[in-house]
């Protein structure tokens, strides 16, 4: 098997690291160069994009995480069999996923026939994230999820919880995508708006993907285009 990896948060992201290590066959990293969380499905049309090719199978672009799809389906890997996206350090739940990056990644692998799966971690601080939980827990979602046949214009969105230590394993639930919206907050200063919401204060429709990653559990949705 050939899996293309990318991300939102940059080549050198730890959780791009832990999702290599979670994934059996050929990876092939291609990934921006840098941290472009919230980007959504941006694509860069009217510049060029810059390539390093660091290694055989690492490539840091300079454009989006949907550059890089786009780049690593024409130019590096015409037929792979997969697009792994993440881990992202933060959720994509619910909405988020028309502002994700992690998410648009694998939306623009879908749009050319590449089955896909965008992996985020909650954060619930003051808990660091333990990547290499993060990456055991990815293991079990991939071995369910690889063996599903893949839909035409599917894709999967995984969301893992964030545990204190010690805690049970979490289970994994299939659910249906939060409709409600994030929280609308901003903090005034003279003529400057500055977004003060909350993301764990979010509204969480009970069974929904926020209310199962929130109470602890691996959420998993399917996204069509």
């Amino acid at each position: 098997m050939t899996i293309i990896l990318t991300n939102d948060d940059g080549i050198d992201a730890p959780g791009i690291q832990a999702l290599l290590q979670a994934v059996e066959g050929k990876a092939i990293m291609v990934a921006p160069q840098g941290q472009l969380s919230g980007c959504g499905h941006q694509v860069t049309a009217h510049s060029p994009i810059h390539v390093d090719r660091r290694s055989e199978f690492e490539y840091a672009v300079g454009g989006t995480p949907a550059d890089c799809v786009r780049i690593a389906l024409h130019h590096v890997c015409a037929k792979p069999d997969l697009v792994l996206s993440g881990i992202n350090a933060g959720g994509n739940l619910g909405v988020d996923v028309y502002i994700s990056g992690t998410v648009a990644a694998v939306r623009e692998a879908a749009m050319h026939g590449i089955p896909g799966i965008a992996i985020s971690h909650r954060i619930k601080r003051p808990l660091e994230i333990d990547w290499d939980v993060a990456t055991r827990w990815t293991s079990r979602v991939l071995a369910d999820l690889l063996n599903r046949e893949p839909k035409s214009g599917c894709f999967w969105n995984v969301n893992l919880p964030h545990l204190a230590p010690g805690s049970a394993e979490p289970e994994i639930v299939f659910c249906q995508p939060s409709t409600q919206p994030l929280p609308v907050v901003y903090r005034m200063e003279g003529e400057y708006f500055y977004y003060a919401g909350e993301y764990g204060a979010r509204d969480r429709a009970a069974g929904t993907d926020v209310d199962v990653c929130f109470e602890g559990n691996i959420a998993v949705t399917e996204i069509s285009l």
